[in-house]
C-alpha cells in the first residue's frame, strides 16, 4: 500500500492536536466504594461499608426464606499466594457450598445505591474453566441483589449451556403481583457472549458499568467489558432496582470454582479509557 501522503498545512495541525486524555489513577481511586486485593486476606482492603464477608444459607425447614452468618468456610474460601493477577495473592475457591450457600459483602456502605438515580461500575479478574471446572448448571462470579437474579439484580453469569454462555443481566425489580421477564425471553434485558472458551492458568478481566438506575426513565445504559473490550449492552430501558439496601448483598463466587481477583466497586460508571487502564494495570488499585 502507497504511503498516505499529509500536505504540510495539513500535517502542523496534526501535529499540534492535543494528545487524547489518559485516565487518572487518581479519580480511579477515590470512585472506589469497595476494594479487596486478596492479597492477605479473605476480605476487603477498603470499604465504605462492611469489610467482612458474610454467608447466607437456605432455611433447612422454612423454603423461601434465609439464614445469614458471619464469616465464611475458610476450607473453601482462601487466599492463593502469589497467584494473583497483580503479583500477589488471589482468593481462590474451590467448591460449592451447601444448602445454596452464597457469600457476600453487605450493600450499604459499599454500593453507591440511590433509589433516586445513580450509577456505578465493577470490575473483577477471573481464572477458571467455565467449560471444567464448575460443578453446578448456573455459575454467578458477582450477583448484586436483594431477591434474585430476574427480581432487581445485577450480575454476570455461566449458564448451562454446553460450551457455556457468558451473561450480562441487568434485571429490574418485578412489581408486587406481577411476573417479569424471563431469561430466555428474547426481549430479556441481557448480554449474551456464546460458548466462552476461557481456560485455567489465563485471567480475563470483566467489567459491567452503569447509569440511569432507578431514575424513573426509559434511559439506563448497562455494559459489558470483557479484556478491555466493549462487548454489549443493556440500554434504552427503565431498570429499577428498589433495593432495601439493608437487605442486599454483592454476591461473590456464586458456585464459582477457580480464581479471583481484583474485586473493585466504583461510584460512577466507567469510560472506557478507565477500564482499558485497569485492563493494562491489574494492580492500579492497590
Amino acid at each position: 500500500m502507497r504511503p498516505l501522503l499529509v500536505p504540510c498545512a495539513v500535517a502542523a495541525v496534526l501535529a499540534a492536536a492535543p494528545a487524547p486524555a489518559q485516565p487518572e489513577p487518581d479519580a480511579l481511586k477515590k470512585a472506589v466504594t469497595l476494594y479487596a486485593s486478596f492479597d492477605e486476606h479473605v476480605q476487603a482492603d477498603v470499604a465504605g461499608g462492611g469489610k467482612m464477608l458474610n454467608t447466607r444459607f437456605n432455611h433447612p425447614s422454612r423454603p423461601g426464606t434465609f439464614l445469614v452468618e458471619p464469616g465464611f468456610n475458610d476450607n473453601v474460601f482462601h487466599v492463593a499466594r502469589g497467584r494473583g493477577v497483580a503479583g500477589g495473592g488471589a482468593l481462590e475457591v474451590t467448591d460449592v457450598l451447601p444448602r445454596n450457600g452464597r457469600v457476600f459483602f453487605p450493600a450499604r456502605g459499599n454500593l453507591a445505591y440511590d433509589p433516586k438515580g445513580w450509577g456505578g461500575a465493577l470490575s473483577v479478574w477471573c481464572q477458571t474453566d467455565p467449560n471444567t471446572s464448575l460443578k453446578t448448571s448456573f455459575c454467578d462470579p458477582v450477583q448484586i441483589t436483594e431477591k434474585g437474579a430476574n427480581n432487581g439484580g445485577l450480575w454476570f453469569d455461566f449458564n448451562d449451556a454446553k460450551p457455556r454462555d457468558l451473561r450480562h443481566g441487568a434485571f429490574p425489580a418485578v412489581p408486587a403481583g406481577q411476573k417479569g421477564v424471563g431469561e430466555d425471553d428474547p426481549k430479556a434485558p441481557l448480554v449474551r457472549v456464546p460458548r466462552v472458551a476461557w481456560k485455567l492458568g489465563d485471567w480475563h478481566h470483566v467489567v459491567l458499568s452503569w447509569s440511569g438506575f432507578d431514575t424513573g426513565k426509559a434511559d439506563a445504559v448497562s455494559q459489558l467489558y470483557i479484556d478491555g473490550r466493549l462487548i454489549g449492552e443493556v440500554r434504552d430501558r427503565a431498570i429499577a432496582m428498589n433495593w432495601d439496601i439493608d437487605r442486599t448483598g454483592i454476591y461473590v463466587a456464586v458456585s464459582y470454582i477457580g480464581l479471583m481477583d481484583e474485586l473493585a466497586l466504583f461510584r460512577r460508571p466507567l469510560t472506557a479509557a478507565e477500564v482499558k487502564e485497569l485492563r493494562e494495570r491489574p494492580g492500579l488499585l492497590k
